[in-house]
């Protein structure tokens, strides 16, 4: 399952990931659409980058992940920062029991690892559920420029003395669809100790997200790419896909 062992590497490994940015860019949406917000579902949150950096901004935080190995991390991270947030362990094809938040978000290509559209649409419904009416839902995707031109049968790689890995992609049956196998090497004492990784991801066309939003009760989508924050600033070569989703009222 994806992130078991990787959890105690994640951090290390994602370094130089863009959090600031997935931050910036949730309260310019929050800014654009003219929209209070004191409660945020982060879902997928991994080891709570995201999640302690809205807390430290002033919201009620609630982290999802489906790795227990992952929760434990950012619950340990939030505790040393003296945050107060919430962590469930929840799929989210099966999410339950939030209520009226004001805004859910989920980065870092968390969709991708929703495979089949069946799962998917009960993943947005299940969001749809957990938001009050009005309120915003924010995630990212891989495009499937990104997936076919710069994933699909590359090869990936990084050395440093704590822990090192090789990453192979290739292409799955399906437009979109990619597998990544991952062998990492990390230092226990004055040894390297290897694990195996083995993940499956998905990207869709724009044009079937926003299908499916709608269906689960969305309204008033807009897109953004690669955390520009003009509406439709997006072309052929586009890297990330940005969609903003209103819960429909009534």
């Amino acid at each position: 399952m994806a992130y078991q062992q990787m959890a105690s590497l994640y951090d290390q490994l994602m370094v130089n990931a863009p959090y600031d940015e997935w931050v910036s860019f949730t309260e310019e949406m929050l800014r654009q659409t003219g929209k209070e917000a004191e409660r945020i579902a982060d879902l997928g949150c991994g080891t709570g980058e995201i999640a302690t950096r809205l807390a430290e901004r002033g919201y009620q935080i609630t982290g999802v992940d489906y790795s227990t190995d992952m929760l434990t991390y950012a619950a340990h991270k939030a505790a040393e920062r003296n945050l107060s947030i919430q962590w469930l362990h929840q799929d989210l094809t099966k999410l339950t029991g939030l209520s009226e938040y004001d805004v859910a978000i989920s980065y870092c290509d968390v969709m991708n690892y929703i495979i089949e559209p069946t799962d998917l649409q009960k993943s947005f419904h299940n969001i749809a559920n957990c938001l009050k009416e009005g309120g915003l839902f924010i995630f990212d995707v891989h495009s499937l420029y990104q997936v076919e031109q710069n994933y699909v049968n590359q090869t990936f790689s990084e050395v440093t003395d704590e822990a090192s890995y090789i990453w192979f992609c290739s292409a799955g049956d399906e437009p979109g669809e990619m597998f990544h196998d991952l062998t990492f090497f990390a230092l226990e004492g004055e040894m390297y100790k290897r694990f195996d990784e083995y993940h499956h991801q998905r990207t869709y066309p724009i044009s079937f997200y926003k299908k499916m939003l709608k269906e689960s009760g969305f309204e008033n989508i807009k897109l953004f790419a690669d955390f520009s924050v003009k509406t439709n600033d997006i072309d052929e070569k586009s890297e990330r896909i940005f969609f903003l989703a209103e819960k429909r009222s009534g």
